[in-house]
């Protein structure tokens, strides 16, 4: 606890110098992203030089549609379409996503698989051609069971492939969250997989057999091979961070990034963010543990083997919806939503190996309803991008936003 100690200690002269920061108006220029009325689910990530956007459009109460484009600092492209369907799964937590390596990128979509409300089934599409084309689907779990399956994540390896992982509700049935395993059903799962180029699937493993509901899961790729953060839930309901790590073909036993003790009876829909930079890994998540809600995030210096004490990010009430990069091996940024009585704010920090805050600033005013879904934050270059969803006049409208590196220096 020696950290967290050190950092209480200096939190008067932080707040101030945040509240300096915040009152310096950073440059912050909007976008305008190819999107029509009734987008959400904003997803964001870097491609290079490239900014990866995938969205979805709702064209009437049953017709869903998901597009894809890139930015390149200047322009847009077209968007692309990537699928269109009738019964989606479309919920404020549970989202599709794009990632890339060069011209290869994947992307997912949530079908329905039956009336129940949670059930739902994960489809995998592919492109060759940096996403002008799409391949046909394919489902990403081989269970046909009529329960949940979602809260994807999804990263690029070192080879011709993807990392996944996902919770998977295959043994919980049809009972709704986090009650199934009281009605004679079992716990939702975490699993993970490689998905080569030709949409064929291998190394599915089972991390860890009892997960929270409905938190979202993280992956990135380290020196070594991928590691995965998910929220766990014990028999008792602690509901704190964990990973793995995929080493030498071997899963590591799950552990705790730090052990906060939250003990909640129910899902929070608040799940953390990896990243990693050569040997350095950071994880963002929030907690509400003795009822007092905090972001924290925890460095490692040795590729996840150990995490040091967590630094508590947030000055007013946290609502967390983290987001997480690292810039190099030294440096993350974590954007995340906390709120005071006067406003709810979308914050952004940039963050020292070393546990130093070298700078918070306040990025906008946002609603904190689940109408604003989950920020996005990515890094291209030295531009830093955030998109989430706002209501506009009584629509959901993608609101995104740039700035540039520099501000946080």
């Amino acid at each position: 606890m020696k950290f967290i100690r050190k950092f209480s200690l200096t939190l008067g002269v932080l707040a101030m110098s945040c509240q300096v920061n915040d009152k310096k108006e950073p440059e912050i220029q909007q976008l305008s992203p190819p999107v029509s009325e009734n987008s959400m689910q904003p997803y964001l990530s870097a491609n290079g030089s490239e900014l990866l956007f995938t969205w979805t459009e709702q064209e009437n109460d049953t017709l869903s549609t998901l597009y894809f484009s890139k930015f390149d600092h200047k322009k847009w492209t077209e968007k692309t379409l990537i699928k269109k369907g009738q019964n989606w799964f479309v919920n404020w937590a549970d989202f599709p996503s794009v990632v890339g390596d060069k011209e290869h990128l994947i992307s997912y979509y949530l079908k329905k698989s039956d009336a129940e409300t949670y059930a739902y089934d994960i489809f995998l599409r592919q492109s060759n051609d940096s996403g002008m084309h799409w391949s046909i689907e394919n489902k990403l779990h081989s269970d046909s069971t009529k329960t949940e399956h979602g809260f994807v994540s999804l990263a690029p390896s070192n080879s011709d492939s993807f990392f996944v992982s996902w919770l998977d509700g295959r043994i919980t049935k049809s009972t709704g969250h986090d009650h199934a395993h009281e009605a004679n059903g079992g716990a939702m799962q975490i699993r993970v997989a490689e998905i080569l180029r030709n949409g064929d699937k291998r190394n599915e493993f089972e991390l860890d057999s009892r997960t929270c509901d409905c938190c979202q899961t993280s992956t990135a790729f380290s020196e070594d091979g991928p590691i995965v953060v998910w929220r766990d839930r014990s028999d008792q309901e602690i509901r704190d961070i964990y990973y793995s790590k995929l080493k030498d073909g071997n899963w590591s036993k799950p552990k705790p990034v730090y052990q906060d003790n939250w003990k909640i009876n129910g899902c929070p829909v608040n799940g953390p963010k990896v990243a990693v930079n050569g040997g350095s890994v950071a994880v963002a998540w929030f907690t509400a543990a003795e009822n007092i809600p905090k972001v924290k995030l925890a460095f490692s210096k040795d590729g996840g083997a150990q995490f040091l004490d967590p630094i508590e990010m947030n000055l007013e009430k946290a609502i967390g919806r983290v987001d997480l990069l690292m810039v190099d091996d030294q440096t993350a940024l974590v954007s995340w939503m906390e709120s005071s009585k006067e406003m709810t704010q979308l914050k952004l920090a940039k963050v020292g190996i070393g546990g130093n805050i070298e700078k918070i600033i306040s990025i906008h005013e946002i609603s904190a309803d689940r109408s604003t879904g989950f920020p996005q934050l990515e890094l291209v270059d030295d531009q830093i991008y955030l998109a989430w969803n706002e209501m506009k006049d009584d629509k959901p409208m993608v609101k995104m936003m740039r700035l540039s590196f520099d501000v946080l220096n």
